[in-house]
């Protein structure tokens, strides 16, 4: 393999991981069997790939977009079969194999500054189901990002996102990653994180879903303001205080201090008012 000459570019957000801790943890969380393939966005050097290819899965399939890596790779694992490299942007390019057969895992050191359109295509969005349905994602993220994802209502990091994406995967965290365990190391503290996307069969309808991103769009404009504030134009506050009411909630409350599952019952109750229509 030859990578020499090749400086880390900020404009990739390239920080190779060099830690082979965190990569066993990495690895470990993805609990590769016989059969799975894997989706590896970013394989930058290989040194996770290699991890990924020397494990139980059937196939690894990297998309790298820095084109000055892939001659590197492609000498790195020449004599790989189980591995299968694709040249471009992971946001746009086509996600499939060669063969044709979809990846059923994801393992992704993440750039910081395409998280969140690349895991929204990933994962799909509210409303609207992923390109392919993925069993697990490790992801290697931003610290605060990861906070805004696995945050719980209350906490000052619970927002728009954290209520989007746990009502699309079961979240959980495997561990925080330190600038040091990279090279160069970053400006911030990195996290791997598990998503397990939710089966189509076991989301809500898409037309509630739908609603609730609006609703929560909405609310979270202005998440420092009171949800009588906050929700003031979307009914009228004699109503949305029987439905504070029937939910057990104060219109004193702010936006993140509700559940996930409180945002669904106030979008079923509400589903007849025009912003739904609007959308």
């Amino acid at each position: 393999m030859s990578f020499s000459g090749h400086v880390p570019r900020k404009r990739f957000g390239q920080h190779w991981l060099k830690d082979a801790s965190v990569l066993d943890k990495i690895v470990t969380a993805a609990e590769l069997e016989n059969g799975d393939r894997v989706l590896e966005i970013g394989p930058g050097r290989g040194v996770l790939s290699e991890k990924l290819v020397k494990s139980k899965a059937s196939l690894v399939h990297g998309v790298e977009l820095d084109r000055d890596l892939i001659n590197g790779l492609k000498k790195r694992f020449a004599n790989e079969s189980k591995f299968t490299l694709k040249e471009g942007d992971a946001l746009s390019v086509p996600l499939i194999p060669p063969d044709g057969i979809p990846a059923n895992k994801v393992v992704a050191n993440i750039p910081y500054n395409i998280t969140g359109p690349l895991i929204e295509r990933l994962v799909g969005r509210l409303g609207r189901p992923a390109e392919i349905n993925y069993q697990r994602l490790v992801l290697l993220v931003q610290k605060e990002f990861a906070q805004r994802i696995l945050s719980l209502p209350g906490h000052s990091t619970f927002s728009a996102m954290s209520v989007k994406i746990q009502l699309l995967a079961r979240c959980r965290s495997v561990c925080e990653v330190l600038p040091k365990s990279f090279s160069p190391p970053p400006k911030v503290n990195s996290q791997v994180i598990v998503l397990e996307p939710l089966a189509l069969k076991d989301r809500l309808d898409f037309k509630l879903e739908s609603n609730v991103e609006v609703l929560v769009r909405t609310a979270f404009l202005s998440r420092r303001k009171k949800l009588r504030n906050t929700l003031a134009g979307i009914c009228p506050i004699d109503e949305l205080e029987n439905l504070a009411k029937l939910q057990g909630i104060s219109l004193d409350q702010r936006p993140q201090e509700l559940s996930p599952m409180i945002w669904v019952e106030l979008a079923k109750r509400l589903d007849k008012h025009e912003i739904f229509k609007r959308k």
